[in-house]
């Protein structure tokens, strides 16, 4: 019998990030999971471990250290990285004319660098795997005050392009998992109630059908069924 598959999911102590390592516990995958906050990683960690093996290592993944201890812990197999953890930036959030560019290091540094440093340690550990970048329609739509997060988005999308062209041997995804009824999108607003948007636990099905086919490498939303096999849909 082959051994269970192996996934490293970043951020996954809370909101999109917890809600698909579950489902993926469910479906017998073993995990390497991460976050900043020890107390809540700790908190997801017992509850998944009721469903498969494990490894949680509290960290920031902007940390090169912290990056390698990871793929350490997944093993000599990667089967899926999911790049979710990200920082959202100054809130609220400011227009780029005033932006302290300091707090735009730390973004860029969070959700693009890491992502990038993460995903060339993996690659000698992955055939014929599956990586996902998790981005944000603030990648592709000009909204005002969302430069910061928006342009880290938009870097990582199109290193996610370039991956996918310089390995067909992988599946490379970028997916837009839509509005969220989360932690961060609920700072995105401050004093705003966002309790109409759609739980995180929405936007999984369509990262599961992608994690699970075999659509080309591109960037897909997460919560856009496409034709008859139900598989998140093509963003353009």
């Amino acid at each position: 019998m082959s051994a269970a598959r192996m996934a490293i999911v970043t951020g996954a102590s809370r909101g999109l990030g917890l809600a698909l390592a579950r489902e993926l516990a469910r479906r017998g995958w073993r995990l390497v999971i991460d976050a900043r906050g020890r107390d809540e990683l700790e908190r997801a960690a017992r509850a998944l471990c009721e469903l498969t093996a494990v490894r949680a290592l509290a960290g920031d993944v902007s940390d090169p250290a912290h990056r390698r201890a990871l793929t350490a812990a997944a093993g000599e197999r990667i089967d899926l990285l999911v790049n979710n953890a990200s920082v959202l930036g100054p809130s609220p959030q400011p227009e780029l004319g005033a932006y302290p560019l300091a707090e735009l290091e730390r973004v860029f540094a969070v959700n693009v660098w890491a992502p990038l440093g993460l995903i060339q340690l993996a690659l000698p550990r992955m055939a014929g795997g599956c990586v996902i970048n998790v981005t944000s329609d603030a990648a592709v739509e000009p909204y005002p005050g969302w430069g910061g997060y928006g342009s880290s988005k938009a870097a990582l999308e199109q290193l996610t392009s370039v991956l996918g062209a310089e390995r067909p041997d992988l599946r490379v995804y970028a997916v837009d998992p839509g509005d969220m009824r989360t932690r961060m999108h609920q700072e995105a607003f401050p004093g705003q109630d966002i309790s109409d948007r759609p739980a995180p636990e929405e936007s999984v099905p369509g990262m599961l059908a992608l994690i699970d086919g075999s659509l080309p490498s591109g960037r897909y939303r997460a919560r856009e069924p496409v034709g008859a096999a139900g598989v998140a849909g093509v963003a353009g």
